[in-house]
């Protein structure tokens, strides 16, 4: 059974409250980088750099990371191809928000904090997340929360984007 939890107002609204906390909560704007997890988190951080501009007139950068060697779960998880990171910019001394899709037991979290200390030393990390669908194994949460969302072990949380599926939409799947 699929049921539709966010349409695409939906998370339009959701990202323009977000935008709006992280320009609250880190002062100098200067300072900010956003890096997108693949596959979701990319157009993610896009939309949300969009949309800080759009608030405050001010361009965030926008990278890209992928955390699939980070990882400490390969074993359990379905493989794929890593997508290449894109850092255009200098981490150390930023503060990087890292953002994704869906936060669940936290261990995707964990390998791109791992990853991001290959490419600099930033002065503050940040988590924003679009879903926080909880059952953490690891001590992790999101600094910024687009919707927390209680499930069961058994069910999923599919992100769908138009930059990637076509369209926006969140979907909650019950076995």
């Amino acid at each position: 059974m699929i049921k539709k939890i966010l349409s695409t107002e939906q998370i339009r609204r959701i990202l323009t409250r977000l935008a709006s906390q992280v320009l609250e909560k880190s002062g100098d704007l200067s300072d900010i980088v956003l890096l997108g997890i693949y596959t979701r988190g990319v157009p993610l951080a896009e939309m949300l750099a969009q949309q800080i501009e759009m608030l405050e007139g001010i361009k965030v950068p926008v990278g890209a990371i992928d955390v699939t060697f980070y990882r400490d779960d390969l074993d359990r998880i379905k493989t794929r191809t890593p997508a290449k990171t894109k850092i255009p910019f200098n981490l150390t001394g930023k503060t990087v928000i890292l953002v994704d899709d869906v936060i669940y037991k936290g261990r995707t979290m964990r390998a791109a904090l791992n990853a991001v200390s290959e490419y600099g030393r930033p002065q503050c990390i940040r988590l924003l997340v679009l879903v926080d669908r909880g059952h953490r194994e690891l001590p992790i949460h999101p600094d910024f929360t687009g919707k927390k969302l209680p499930t069961a072990s058994k069910e999923q949380v599919k992100v769908y984007l138009e930059a990637i599926d076509g369209r926006d939409a969140v979907e909650l799947i019950k076995e």
